[in-house]
């Protein structure tokens, strides 16, 4: 229950703060953009978005066939679908429901399926570094300006080498300790590893990954194709698009779907280039619903649809 609640709570929290901002004369701006936007880019977004979800479950039998299962990939893309309007309520709950929808209709393991998908997990956040690692390298100077005009030089000397004695500490504890706790977090860490090395021995591993930078590509051209949606954001250059993209990633996970915390974040970065602010905290409100409303749609569609083509 605090799962759900406490994100939410923060959502409608940063709602709140981010509209409390504005005057009349901003709000009815704000209001002008979404009056006329371009929506012809949104539905390009959305559909974008849909060959993502194609990629995402058709990625899957890859790893499912290497471990001796051949699903329907219908069943293998309402479990995706489902997936991801779980995680609008819980948290990583549809990661669950994905292994449990495959266990009921297509005989999959739990256990089996389930380790398939925290693989997934570990290659999705390996390619999300990459674009972070990009991002860094082509707005360094953007960025370290920033960081230094809010962060003193000393401060920035002492948290890293707070970290450095903290790094030291982690490792020795990794190392030795015996506790239980450590040791469960142990066993967590080599299934990741496990799942990562089963992805290397795959003989279909080179298509597995093709369709894994295919699906962030997806993300990314969906996010990026909402930016004609509004004329002051329309000729912002491809690499604010990848610090926008990125930063929206992180707060989706910051709240439930990322309600509240994926708009501010767009606005609080667009801010550094230059967009008003009303104009950034339009074009996050855009992709963010646009997005939601197709992942609910979606979502419901294939909890339905399950059953009707599963129904023998």
């Amino acid at each position: 229950m605090l799962q759900t609640c406490i994100p939410l709570l923060i959502g409608i929290g940063l709602i709140y703060y981010q509209f409390s901002s504005f005057n009349e004369t901003e709000l009815e701006r704000i209001k002008s953009y979404f009056r006329n936007a371009n929506y012809f880019y949104v539905f390009l977004s959305i559909l974008i978005s849909l060959f993502g979800y194609w990629s995402r479950a058709y990625r899957w039998k890859y790893s499912l066939n290497h471990l001796g299962f051949q699903p329907k990939f219908h069943n293998s893309f309402f479990a995706v679908s489902i997936s991801y309007l779980l995680n609008l309520t819980i948290p990583r709950s549809g990661e669950i429901s994905r292994a449990m929808i495959l266990k009921k209709y297509e005989g999959v393991p739990f256990d089996k399926g389930f380790g398939t998908i925290v693989a997934e997990r570990v290659v999705d956040l390996l390619i999300f570094l990459l674009f972070v690692i990009t991002a860094f390298l082509l707005q360094f100077e953007k960025i370290s300006a920033f960081i230094f005009s809010h962060v003193s030089p000393n401060k920035i000397i002492l948290l890293l080498a707070v970290g450095c004695i903290g790094l030291i500490f982690f490792l020795f504890i990794w190392r030795w300790a015996k506790w239980p706790i450590i040791l469960k977090i142990k066993s967590k860490f080599n299934g990741l590893v496990e799942g990562m090395t089963s992805i290397l021995k795959m003989k279909t591993k080179w298509k597995y990954l093709a369709h894994s930078f295919f699906i962030w590509f997806s993300y990314l051209m969906m996010f990026y194709v909402c930016v004609f949606s509004i004329p002051e954001t329309a000729n912002i250059t491809f690499d604010v698009v990848i610090m926008g993209f990125i930063f929206g990633t992180l707060a989706v996970g910051f709240t439930n779907g990322g309600v509240g915390a994926f708009p501010i974040s767009i606005a609080k970065v667009l801010v550094l280039y230059g967009i008003a602010e009303g104009a950034g905290t339009a074009l996050g409100w855009i992709i963010w619903t646009s997005q939601t409303l197709l992942t609910i749609v979606l979502g419901l569609t294939s909890y339905l649809l399950l059953n009707i083509f599963n129904k023998n």
